[in-house]
């Protein structure tokens, strides 16, 4: 029997075999990864509760009901409170007293929502927020047929314009439309997904403003527990990051020497060599269109469908005289009145 030519159909196939199999392998990269995901959950729990202490301390609930009581009694003009999510904490001097009160190394910006910022100290837009999104929310992305990995995958191509769709098919799954608001609830327009998550953490605040222009002051050591907080989520995305890097250069690896081999049963040795179950005959069957081409009954039906395609004026009058005799319709008038 003659060998099967390799083909790049088939190259193709062979490599998302691959990489369906290295994404489920537990490697010490993929371990680092699911861990710092596993120890986000309980830091986004520990450290939300640091900060409503915070948040509350310097807006006290009885505060917050008088203003509410006030805007009910003269409205819009005294709509000062509102929910947010993100906040500019402080070492504050009086509770600091080795440092200078809102000094900008001691004065940051925290967002608890799902596209909260990881790396910049001030409120601006940060790519980090949807790379943390996409990494923890990736077995949802990923089972809704999306690519969550396509930040790191793409970290060197900015201009990628499958980048682009692929982001923003992620962001229309988690809910993240439109501009995310950075600010308060007022403003958010996500839904779905990033709108559950965010609002398990809001707190209400006095003034609605900007975050910058409304600092809470707060101890050193809440301050260290805000800054654990956001290494945390900067974590998730650095291990994200290396183990698809692992991933990556495997898959280029591979796609060398798939090229490099003229034969299919070159492939699937190499596959089977690597501990990945594949076999000639399921690859050689399935073409392009997913149809089993070289099953038997298959290929008849289509190479019979190929031909003898025109038809005579008899034979289209015998096609019409029997499709009318098998949808003849039969009226009863048995039971009709006759005058």
């Amino acid at each position: 029997m003659s060998k099967i030519r390799m083909n790049e159909e088939y190259r193709t196939k062979i490599l998302n075999r691959f990489v369906e199999h290295i994404e489920g392998e537990e490697t010490q990269e993929k371990t680092a990864y699911l861990s710092a995901i596993a120890n986000m959950e309980d830091i986004y729990s520990s450290t939300f509760e640091v900060a409503k202490k915070v948040v509350e301390r310097a807006y006290p609930k009885e505060d917050v009901e008088t203003c509410e009581a006030l805007k009910k009694k003269y409205g819009s003009p005294l709509d000062v409170v509102a929910k947010d999510k993100c906040f500019y904490f402080s070492r504050a001097k009086e509770m600091n007293e080795e440092i200078d009160q809102y000094s900008d190394d001691h004065s940051e910006h925290f967002d608890f929502g799902l596209f909260g910022a990881t790396n910049t100290s001030d409120y601006s837009y940060d790519e980090g927020g949807k790379k943390f999104a996409y990494a923890y929310m990736r077995d949802i992305l990923k089972g809704k047929g999306l690519n969550p990995d396509v930040i790191a995958q793409q970290k060197d191509n900015q201009e990628s314009p499958y980048k682009s769709i692929c982001m923003n098919e992620n962001d229309e799954a988690l809910g993240r439309n439109g501009r995310y608001s950075r600010y308060n609830s007022d403003r958010d327009n996500s839904n779905g997904i990033t709108k559950q998550f965010d609002e398990a953490f809001y707190l209400d605040i006095i003034g609605t403003s900007h975050c910058r222009s409304r600092t809470i002051d707060c101890t050193n050591e809440e301050f260290e527990t805000f800054k654990i907080f956001k290494s945390a989520k900067s974590n998730v995305v650095n291990t994200h990051q290396i183990w698809i890097d692992t991933i990556l250069k495997q898959k280029e690896m591979i796609k060398t020497g798939l090229k490099a081999y003229r034969t299919l049963i070159e492939g699937v040795e190499l596959m089977q060599e690597l501990g990945i179950e594949i076999d000639e005959a399921d690859l050689v069957k399935v073409n392009s269109t997913g149809l089993t081409m070289y099953n038997p009954v298959n290929l008849a039906d289509m190479i019979k469908g190929m031909k003898n395609k025109t038809m005579t004026r008899e034979q289209k009058i015998a096609e019409r005289m029997k499709y009318d005799s098998d949808h003849v319709v039969v009226v009863d008038n048995s039971s009709s009145a006759v005058n």
